[in-house]
């Protein structure tokens, strides 16, 4: 729900502080955005992106996939990572997560059970990956916003940011982190689906992603732990159907060439996960300034 998170929310235009009333979000020179009747807010700067995110399909399939449990063990790897840079001590009351490119919130609320009394903001471009966010916990505010732009976010306000198969800004990143806060990024490996990308239409992962990643954020963050993530899925056709539905090769074949594509395979089609999850730690003597960005997977 917004309201659980609206102090850590910024205005896109003045950058101040929003408090929200009846509604309406809005901050102390005026500015002013109304709370969608799905429960998010868009704190775009302009009226629209160039950028359009997930289709509705997209985030249907991305749902229903990750609810029968295909990613489980990666979920688990997710939380089990904020668990161990989540320190009281030095940060008391409640952890403050971000997740940018949320999709349908569902990592993000895995993560806020793990941490206790969390609250989380789930930030995505596409209007369906939002609607679905603003349900998917009770202590998530659903933002629609740019991941490649200023984030609407207060600097320093979060604990934990989390990037799962998205863009990553590093910049805006390390400023909205507060001291010692952690960046929990899964990425894909090079065997990542790799039975399933094999096939006609299917878009592959780029091999030299770890690189890129690594080159991007290792001036703001130190990496500080490295979990790689990997198993095999038996899949059935629908599940099948449902994880090319959800993912970047959805844009590229149409619903009747999925459908050919998947009448041919085995009922029960292995299907390996390969994910790297990795920790980066935000360094003080970072450099906010400047725009340097790695795309997600």
């Amino acid at each position: 729900m917004l309201d659980s998170v609206i102090d850590l929310l910024a205005c896109p235009h003045c950058e101040g502080p929003l408090d929200l009333d009846a509604g309406t979000v809005l901050c102390d020179l005026g500015h002013t955005f109304d709370v969608a009747r799905q429960g998010y807010v868009s704190l775009l700067p302009g009226s629209s992106t160039k950028f359009t995110g997930d289709t509705a399909e997209m985030i249907a399939d991305r749902a229903a996939f990750l609810d029968a449990g295909h990613y489980d063990p990666l979920r688990s790897a997710v939380g089990a990572a904020c668990a161990r840079t989540w320190d009281t001590s030095t940060d008391p009351g409640a952890a403050r997560v971000l997740e940018v490119g949320a999709g349908t919130g569902q990592y993000l609320a895995r993560v806020l059970d793990d941490l206790g009394d969390a609250r989380g903001i789930g930030l995505d471009v596409s209007k369906p990956a939002v609607r679905r966010i603003a349900r998917s916990h009770p202590r998530v505010g659903a933002v629609l916003a740019d991941a490649w732009g200023r984030l609407p976010v207060t600097t320093g306000a979060v604990s934990h940011v989390l990037s799962i198969f998205a863009p990553r800004n590093a910049a805006e990143l390390h400023r909205v982190l507060g001291p010692g806060g952690a960046l929990v990024v899964a990425a894909p490996t090079g065997d990542h689906l790799r039975e399933l990308v094999s096939l006609p239409g299917m878009v592959r992962v780029d091999e030299h992603k770890p690189e890129r990643l690594s080159a991007a954020l290792s001036g703001r963050f130190e990496r500080v732990d490295r979990v790689p993530v990997h198993f095999t899925m038996a899949l059935d056709p629908g599940a099948v159907t449902r994880l090319v539905g959800m993912g970047p090769s959805a844009f590229h074949l149409t619903p009747q060439q999925r459908a050919e594509m998947v009448a041919v395979l085995p009922h029960d089609f292995e299907v390996t996960a390969s994910v790297t999850v990795s920790t980066w730690l935000r360094r003080d003597d970072g450099d906010d300034r400047g725009d340097a960005t790695v795309s997600g997977g």
